[in-house]
């Protein structure tokens, strides 16, 4: 077998793993297993260049930098669906279909309405060609470079009975999960959280870096196909193709031979679309037969034979008992509703988050108001509006707080930015607790036998007061603490000894430097080696270095201008710590081609 031949079934193959590990969910290898592959052809492309497919599946970590997104003109128009609320609307809907059909058996196609990104994207001779998104349902911006990245579209068909070319359209979501995970890491470098998932996969589309999409766990699930010489002729048969081809079309998808049976459709996921890994607002009802379709053509803006049913965003009010603050541990402040319990989507909610100042200005929302309360991405309440009909006569409007309501320093609010801040950054009990319990979390310092509440024991009884002092804690010392036992305490302090040999680049994770998280911290880790090199480094050495921006580096100068910090950092090396990568020694390595010259 030729090197060609080797490249073309080395694609073929991780193409094959990509499917069952992404659609299919039923991986056959292990991601060591995968990941060796992968670096084969790598290797071998690197090697061989004249070789180069821009649909390689190397090519989906990104890399192309997108300054100004090109507008294309779509081959189909992508119209919008008309909604409804009822199911009196749906048959009406049918009513006016049967109409122009006449006295014919109808079935429908019945789907989910995915709440995310809308994509349409073309194949020819079974490769991905272009992608492009909505726009105004005419042109949309060429989103290719960041659309590849994603691992659950196929860049290469499976099969050979697809047309020679057609597009696809579907929606690209952000799951709970990784939306979840993503907020967690904002949320430990001191970022605000994104507010939804569907915002943010629509805005993960237009980033300029291709390489910073890749990072995202996005996901497309795709349920339309349109183009000359199809090979079907039914929407739900054309589903079952599309999944033949290697693409991610969702399972939940039925064919429902009368207006009843779509009825069943949506009663059923009116409440179990809460168990679903993404965001669905609805039901998609299509006439199956594409005859019929073109039959029934499209108004200006949408399609005759399509109609979406809305689920009703469960909602309840309750009454809005006080407000307080909560103080994060780099100084943000989050005002929180404290409510009267009440029963949303099967849950007992009794706070919901204010957000800002601003956000509480924009509701007019006052202690002792009725307030209507829903979950926003079906994940966080939120309070979407209070009922005015209900307030009462002596109602004082709510001001915004002005000093921390922890140590009571007066808070700061820098222009363009939502959130007021406690610049007691030093001194705010709720900062110093927050750091220590994020040099402790298991992604930085891992310290086993010590968790959040105990961090929170130990300073309350003046026993730490930054991270560097639970090296020199001692059983004796903790012994006395509520709920503390011999064996507790003895786990607790072998912990931190072990700690010690936590690499250098958790380490600089741990240390909780703003806007430094955990893949920033590994890129600065592997570029200056040890801790004193990164110190000494300036603001322009630092935005040389792959991936850090100006924000980034002026938070690292800031950190090490303190004093309180060089400190504890000095104290950590006296205890130990990791503040230098330690480089690996490779046995197998010869020094057999040193001098030689090719």
């Amino acid at each position: 077998m030729d090197i060609q031949q080797i490249i073309t079934s080395l694609r073929e193959e991780i193409n094959l793993h990509n499917h069952k590990y992404y659609v299919l969910d039923k991986p056959t290898i292990s991601d060591y297993e995968f990941d060796l592959k992968l670096k084969e052809l790598q290797d071998l492309e690197s090697k061989h260049p004249e070789y180069f497919d821009e649909n390689s599946p190397t090519q989906r970590v990104g890399g192309a930098i997108t300054k100004n997104f090109k507008t294309v003109v779509h081959d189909y128009r992508m119209y919008s669906l008309d909604n409804s609320y009822s199911k009196e609307d749906l048959i009406d809907w049918e009513n006016r279909i049967q109409k122009v059909l006449g006295n014919v058996v109808i079935d429908y196609t019945c789907e989910l309405k995915y709440d995310g990104a809308s994509i349409s994207i073309t194949y020819e001779n079974g490769k991905l060609k272009r992608a492009v998104t909505r726009g105004d349902g005419f042109q949309g911006d060429d989103v290719t470079a960041n659309i590849k990245t994603i691992k659950s579209i196929p860049l290469q068909l499976n099969g050979r009975n697809y047309p020679e070319k057609f597009d696809i359209r579907g929606e690209i979501i952000l799951p709970f999960e990784g939306f979840e995970k993503m907020n967690q890491e904002l949320i430990e470098i001191g970022e605000t959280p994104y507010s939804n998932p569907r915002n943010t996969a629509s805005g993960s589309l237009k980033l300029q870096d291709s390489t910073e999409v890749a990072k995202r766990p996005l996901d497309c699930l795709l349920y339309f196909l349109i183009g000359n010489n199809l090979p079907f002729n039914t929407q739900f048969d054309g589903l079952e193709t599309a999944r033949e081809w290697g693409f991610k079309v969702p399972k939940e998808a039925r064919l429902a031979h009368t207006l009843d049976e779509v009825f069943e459709y949506i009663n059923y996921w009116d409440t179990h679309r809460h168990n679903l890994p993404y965001e669905t607002d609805g039901v998609v009802v299509k006439v199956n037969r594409f005859q019929y379709q073109e039959e029934l053509g499209y108004t200006a803006k949408s399609p005759r034979w399509a109609m979406a049913y809305k689920f009703k965003s469960e909602q309840v009010s309750t009454k809005l008992s006080s407000i307080s603050y909560q103080v994060g541990r780099t100084g943000a402040i989050t005002p929180v509703a404290n409510l009267e319990p009440v029963q949303l989507a099967g849950t007992i909610v009794k706070r919901a988050s204010l957000h800002n100042a601003d956000q509480i200005e924009k509701l007019d929302i006052r202690i002792g108001d009725t307030v209507f309360v829903e979950k926003g991405g079906e994940i966080i309440p939120k309070i979407i509006a209070v009922d005015l009909s209900k307030r009462q006569d002596n109602s004082i409007p709510t001001k915004y707080i002005t000093h921390c309501p922890e140590c009571n320093t007066e808070l700061v609010r820098t222009d363009g930015e939502a959130n007021h801040y406690c610049p007691n950054f030093y001194g705010c009990p709720p900062q110093i607790i927050g750091r220590i319990q994020h040099f402790i979390s298991r992604k930085a310092m891992d310290i086993e036998g010590l968790g959040g509440e105990t961090v929170a024991l130990l300073f309350n009884n003046g026993l730490v007061h930054n991270y560097a002092d639970l090296y020199e804690l001692t059983v004796e010392q903790i012994l006395p603490l509520e709920r503390m036992a011999q064996k507790s305490a003895e786990n607790l302090v072998k912990g931190v000894e072990k700690s010690k040999s936590i690499p250098f680049e958790n380490v600089l994770f741990a240390l909780g430097i703003r806007y430094v998280g955990e893949t920033v911290a590994k890129k600065l880790a592997k570029h200056y080696k040890n801790i004193d090199a990164l110190s000494r480094a300036t603001i322009m050495d630092l935005i040389l270095v792959d991936e850090i921006g100006v924000r980034i580096a002026q938070s690292v100068i800031d950190f090490f201008d303190n004093q309180e910090n060089r400190v504890t950092i000095e104290r950590l090396k006296q205890q130990g710590v990791q503040f230098e990568i330690v480089e690996k020694v490779n046995l197998n390595a010869t020094n057999k081609l040193s001098g030689k010259i090719l």
